[in-house]
């Protein structure tokens, strides 16, 4: 259930963290009355990558192309434990995932597993193919709190015209593991969400998704809107379901993004992502690293998220926002 889910997220307060998040929403309410950059505490939230590395070939995604112009590999448990070590105590909820499948680095577990010794939310996305049995059971035992599984399709011919190389029966089968395993160790995590990207291509079988996810088991069916890299040229996966599509055709034929970009944003005071070898980059929208506010290969994370590089992006943001490529695709302004 959700209020469970909640309630678990607000278990992982401490009197830290509680402190921590006062001095955060403090300074971005002045912040955003004085329109001086002001910013106090560390991010209470934080993806981690766990690989780049993907079995998929998805068509608008640097992993699945196989197009990133930054490192790519995988990261070690090590280097993950001096991470946490600095910040774990301020954190309450971390995404392990960024860009790749996360089931392909061998610690993953391990990831979770240390993050839960310091109280702290897990959560992963993943694409499914790789939840067996014996890695659900390791899933659960792990303490996983939220489990999101991408399902972009119902039935192959829907499912791969986006997830290219995947198995809709694999994925289907590695649901209903997760919903059995959890009844079998009588476990109340991970919140099992099914994600379903909205396409052109699937647009028409929004009530079948609804209607499997009731007999799946599963505790939540979240739609999501497709991030389309060349918009502008449009995109046969661009649905024509309005609500659920990030962009809109002008009268010269070209497409623009409709949502709302205000010169402002959270996730700068509350969040970042960190890739597996250590840059620090905005958030999720930066799936190639173009933002590089740090390298913790070489600063502490204090000293990157106080720098001057960090808060010339941030004054950027509450002054220039529309001019920052990664803005212009965020869902911020396009919740549905």
């Amino acid at each position: 259930m959700k209020i469970n889910d909640q309630l678990n997220i607000l278990s992982k307060l401490s009197l830290k963290r509680s402190w921590n998040l006062v001095l955060i929403q403090l300074s971005y309410i002045l912040t955003l009355v004085t329109k001086k950059i002001y910013h106090w505490g560390k991010p209470f939230s934080v993806s981690i990558e766990p690989t780049t590395s993907c079995n998929l070939r998805c068509p608008e995604c640097p992993s699945g192309l196989r197009q990133f112009s930054r490192n790519t590999g995988m990261l070690s448990f090590d280097f993950y434990k001096k991470i946490m070590n600095d910040l774990g105590d301020y954190l309450m909820y971390m995404i392990l995932y960024f860009q790749g499948e996360p089931y392909l680095n061998p610690e993953f577990f391990e990831f979770v597993k240390y993050a839960k010794k310091k109280r702290i939310y897990t959560a992963t996305s993943t694409n499914a193919h790789f939840l067996n049995d014996e890695n659900v059971r390791k899933t659960i035992e792990s303490g996983l709190d939220k489990l999101i599984i991408s399902l972009d399709g119902i039935g192959q011919e829907a499912y791969s015209t986006y997830r290219i190389g995947g198995s809709y029966d694999k994925v289907i089968e590695g649901i209903r593991n997760v919903v059995k395993w959890k009844k079998e160790l009588k476990s109340k995590t991970p919140y099992i969400i099914v994600q379903f990207l909205v396409l052109k291509t699937n647009e028409h079988q929004l009530d079948k998704v609804r209607q499997l996810c009731k007999e799946l088991g599963v505790d939540k069916l979240q739609f999501k809107t497709a991030q389309i890299y060349d918009y502008k040229n449009g995109s046969p996966l661009i649905p024509s379901i309005d609500k659920y599509s990030r962009y809109r055709q002008k009268p010269d034929g070209t497409w623009e993004y409709k949502g709302k970009l205000p010169n402002k944003c959270y996730r700068m005071w509350s969040s970042c992502v960190i890739t597996w070898d250590g840059l620090v980059v905005p958030c999720c929208f930066d799936k190639d690293a173009e933002y590089r506010l740090g390298d913790l290969k070489e600063k502490r994370f204090k000293e990157i998220w106080k720098s001057r590089v960090y808060n010339d992006f941030r004054k950027k943001v509450f002054t220039k926002r529309k001019q920052i490529d990664i803005c212009r695709n965020c869902t911020e302004g396009m919740r549905i």
